[in-house]
């Protein structure tokens, strides 16, 4: 193709082809000075700046408009960044590339079935055990409210307890799946899609690159495998030991709610598994629908105790497990974290608040490695020794 065909270097004309001096057009004095002063540099980096906002604006449109597309190829690449190197595994092993590839996503697929399976079966059989345990919290709930020191009617109480008593005995949970039909079809269709795109990112996704690499020469095309080989290495560890954190998070939790006699134990931990891929606030949201599970259908007292061992598990991840399993993967500062996650949460709801920090730290770690292994782009290098900051003045 024309396009990919090596391209040889433009040759300089000879001195008796070049035009005369006195014939070149000399550069307007005024034009210079117009735009070479402090105000002129400043007009000039605005409109760069305006124009880099169009372009990623335009971008972000066009991103919101397709997310139906959009989305899932973005899951597929985390996803095939996470458990590509069991594709390599295998085809070290002697399978074949197509064979290696099945292999992978039908495990992939075959564990994604499983939890939802679980977690529907867990429900299903549960329901009606967790109304009348809910009715019983409730009643329980009572007597303490009636102790409070500021007046509670029973007129209020009443009406609350009539209230849930119609939510948990209505068919709300079914009227609003019926509703949601449309989104149900949209769901299943990037399902699918995803599964097409991870399947050809597992099988070709060395060659997808190299073949976007194909007008690159040089240096240029040294950068775009270092940038590509980094950014996949980025998103596979993020996403692998982020599930190594949520199921060690799942797992304790889980076994303290089973102790403590809460319902719903599978559907709660297979949550708290993912609200772990959240980062900042996943653990909380996490703790904050487990114990008012517990309130409603175990007690007070109870919810109580699954609050203090949310906070005592996440402690121990915070300190321990993810600075081991993490390390270096998310090189991101908190105040960063929490900008990406709302940029996410904007355009994509919870997928985008998922998939808006891996996505962040990839282009980080692009940044970091853009001018040499080990050397960042310029305007990302340290200019200067940065201080420590001390804990207090003086």
């Amino acid at each position: 193709m024309g396009l990919f065909r090596r391209r040889t270097p433009p040759t300089r004309p000879s001195v008796e082809t070049r035009a005369p001096a006195e014939h070149q057009t000399p550069a307007d004095p005024g034009t210079s000075r117009l735009w070479s002063d402090g105000f002129g540099r400043v007009a000039t980096r605005s409109v760069q700046i305006l124009a880099v906002v169009a372009v990623i604006a335009v971008f972000g449109f066009v991103g919101t408009r397709l997310t139906l597309v959009v989305i899932p190829v973005l899951i597929a690449l985390v996803l095939a960044a996470a458990i590509f190197p069991l594709v390599s595994f295998l085809r070290r092993r002697g399978l074949p590339p197509l064979l290696a590839t099945w292999i992978s996503l039908l495990a992939l697929v075959a564990l994604l079935t499983g939890i939802v399976w679980l977690v529907v079966r867990a429900v299903v059989d549960q329901w009606d055990e967790l109304q009348e345990q809910a009715l019983q919290g409730f009643d329980s709930l009572q007597s303490y409210v009636r102790n409070l020191p500021f007046e509670i009617t029973e007129e209020q109480i009443s009406s609350v307890r009539e209230a849930a008593v119609n939510l948990l005995q209505s068919d709300a949970v079914g009227s609003g799946a019926v509703a949601g039909v449309s989104q149900t079809a949209d769901f299943v269709a990037g399902f699918f899609i995803m599964i097409v795109v991870l399947f050809f990112f597992l099988k070709d996704g060395p060659r997808m690159w190299e073949f976007l690499l194909r007008p690159f020469e040089g240096h240029r095309y040294e950068r775009g495998r270092r940038v590509g080989a980094a950014t996949i290495r980025t998103l596979g560890g993020y996403v692998r030991g982020t599930a190594i954190v949520a199921t060690v998070d799942a797992v304790g939790i889980g076994i303290g709610l089973a102790i403590v006699g809460v319902p719903l134990v599978i559907p709660l931990s297979v949550l708290v598994f993912l609200l772990a891929f959240i980062p900042l606030v996943g653990a909380t949201l996490a703790g904050i629908l487990a114990a008012l599970v517990t309130l409603v259908a175990v007690g007070p007292v109870e919810a109580l105790v699954v609050v203090a061992i949310v906070i005592a598990v996440n402690q121990l991840e915070g300190d321990f497990l993810q600075p081991i399993v993490m390390g270096r993967t998310l090189r991101l500062h908190p105040l960063v974290i929490l900008f990406a996650l709302t940029a996410g949460t904007v355009l994509a709801g919870i997928t985008g608040a998922v998939l808006a920090v891996p996505i962040a730290a990839s282009i980080w770690r692009a940044i970091q490695v853009w001018d040499g292994p080990d050397l960042p782009a310029r305007f990302a290098r340290e200019r200067r020794p940065e201080p420590a900051v001390r804990g207090r003045a003086g």
